[in-house]
């Protein structure tokens, strides 16, 4: 029987333990491993608290990656992206929230930036490999019969992050590896352990920025009202940038019941609030959307939906409107249905496809 291939694989590290015990992993198989970082953080806008994707701290991260590609005895550099991050990530998160919708720039970042343009530099700067891996709780295998890479979600339900990698294409899904999507975090917390590696302890990053949002938005605070669905007044706010449909802290209002933000009306500067059975919302349509496990999808078909990443999937029926848009049905009224936010559609473990939340009925 022939061993299995050696690689080189570049990967993906953020000085964190997924990333670390990637590289980890990789190596103990045998393959020739070196580990990537792209810098982001361009030092433009203010501080931001620590264990952010996009912030100051991004400096002392990259060392944390350093210090643990020593340690690996592997292979380390750093590419900067940071302008590439301004002209792509920064400016759909600027655009989609001053047009009052919520955006997800993990999804555009994966697609575009840590999965796109970094693999890329890597080759730019001379270094040829076969496989760019990362540590997202995700798998990919390949479908003999429909001849398709397909996604699949991670073996820990809790770690899975399928959801945030719906926007790949074959090519890149083809060129990358997923070495924890078989494995649970308490795996990897317990192999960090005995490798005594520095990042068992370390808190992981949960946010995308953890300063003020009108920072990287360039406006200043524009006060609005806070209205229901009659129109009526009910409160103040400093930018409707900073709400998200479904919110109900942070609102300021006194009401004979809890009352959440329904709709934001961003030409009018106004936040709509409502009861929670009008934040309700069963009919939505989706744009921009991309297919994994079909070349071309049904006109209709059956599969479940997550609208957010912390949310649950619901029983769904898709039906396509046009090429790039479909109408999503939910068997069971959904909350906080929000656009601008990503609709990922599965089948069981298998992710289909998704697209961006365009409008809600």
């Amino acid at each position: 029987m022939s061993s299995p291939k050696k690689l080189k694989i570049a990967v993906g590290m953020s000085g964190g333990i997924d990333s670390s015990i990637t590289a980890y992993i990789l190596k103990s198989e045998g393959h020739d491993v070196f580990g990537v970082t792209m810098a982001v953080w361009d030092g433009h806008y203010g501080e931001s608290g620590k264990h952010a994707c996009y912030g100051p701290d991004e400096e002392a991260e990259i060392e944390e990656a350093r210090h643990i590609a020593k340690l690996l005895d592997i292979p380390f550099h750093v590419y900067d992206c940071s302008q590439n991050y301004k002209d792509i990530v920064l400016k759909y998160f600027k655009n989609e929230y001053l047009s009052g919708r919520t955006p997800n720039p993990c999804v555009v970042c994966n697609q575009k930036v840590k999965m796109n343009i970094l693999p890329e530099l890597v080759r730019r700067s001379g270094i040829q490999y076969d496989k760019f891996a990362t540590g997202h709780y995700a798998r990919i295998e390949f479908d003999d019969t429909s001849g398709l890479y397909l996604l699949k979600k991670g073996v820990d339900t809790k770690k899975d992050q399928s959801y945030f990698l719906y926007r790949l294409s074959q090519e890149q899904l083809a060129a990358t590896l997923f070495p924890l999507g078989n494995k649970t975090k308490n795996e990897i917390r317990s192999l960090a352990a005995e490798l005594n590696l520095p990042v068992v302890d370390k808190k992981e990053s949960q946010d995308f920025y953890a300063g003020d949002y009108t920072e990287l938005l360039g406006i200043n605070t524009k006060e609005g009202w806070i209205v229901n669905r009659k129109g009526e007044k009910l409160g103040k706010h400093n930018g409707f940038w900073n709400y998200t449909i479904g919110q109900r802290r942070g609102l300021g209002i006194s009401y004979s019941e809890p009352l959440y933000v329904i709709d934001i009306d961003s030409k009018n500067n106004r936040i709509v609030v409502g009861t929670s059975d009008e934040l309700h919302h069963d009919t939505f349509i989706i744009e921009d959307t991309n297919w994994i496990a079909y070349k071309v999808p049904p006109d209709e078909f059956e599969a479940t939906v997550k609208v957010r990443y912390t949310q649950r999937e619901t029983n769904a029926i898709v039906n396509k409107i046009t090429e790039d848009r479909y109408l999503i049905k939910l068997k069971h009224s959904g909350d906080a249905i929000t656009p601008g936010q990503s609709a990922v559609i599965y089948d069981g473990d298998i992710l289909i496809g998704g697209g961006f939340i365009k409008e809600r009925s």
